[in-house]
């Protein structure tokens, strides 16, 4: 989010060739508090009738109003975009579904790096092949997506805690 090194950023990016990949995982730190993005199907055409290209942002504080994000996001999705000379509109980014699933709440003010990290590891685990967005959410998309005692489980295996 910082214009000193959007340009190092976007040219890290195309090195990466996001739009080859089915999913692409953006953690985004806005305010101290750590959101995470999904890009979804971006490897198809935006207009493909067989997938929907779509953007998930899980937030684990929801109170702090995750929309907020969305100008920032979508002008970040234009940039990349531009940068790997890709031809866009703005309203053909503006059509591109932003949704954000009600998933576990953090229980206080430090957790939302560790929340992120265990949402990539879930995604990775229970995502499915074809996702799809007609039928609403995937089916692992959900308030009761995990237990506390299994993020607990998670931040004492790898160390998390601080």
């Amino acid at each position: 989010m910082d214009e000193l090194f959007k340009e190092k950023v976007l040219v890290w990016i195309s090195r990466k060739h996001i739009f080859t990949k089915k999913y692409v995982f953006v953690p985004i730190l806005h305010w101290r508090h750590w959101n995470l993005l999904i890009f979804c199907n971006f490897d198809k055409p935006l207009q493909s009738k067989t997938q929907t290209t779509c953007m998930l942002l899980l937030d684990s504080m929801q109170m702090s109003g995750p929309r907020r994000l969305e100008p920032t996001i979508r002008k970040f999705l234009l940039d990349v975009y531009e940068a790997e000379k890709r031809p866009v509109t703005k309203q053909a980014i503006s059509k591109i579904p932003l949704l954000i699933p009600k998933v576990p709440q953090q229980r206080n003010g430090e957790d939302c790096g560790r929340f992120v990290l265990y949402f990539i590891s879930l995604f990775m685990e229970s995502a499915p092949k074809n996702f799809s967005i007609t039928g609403g959410y995937p089916y692992f998309m959900k308030e009761d997506w995990f237990a506390p005692q299994d993020f607990d489980c998670f931040c004492k295996r790898f160390k998390l805690f601080s």
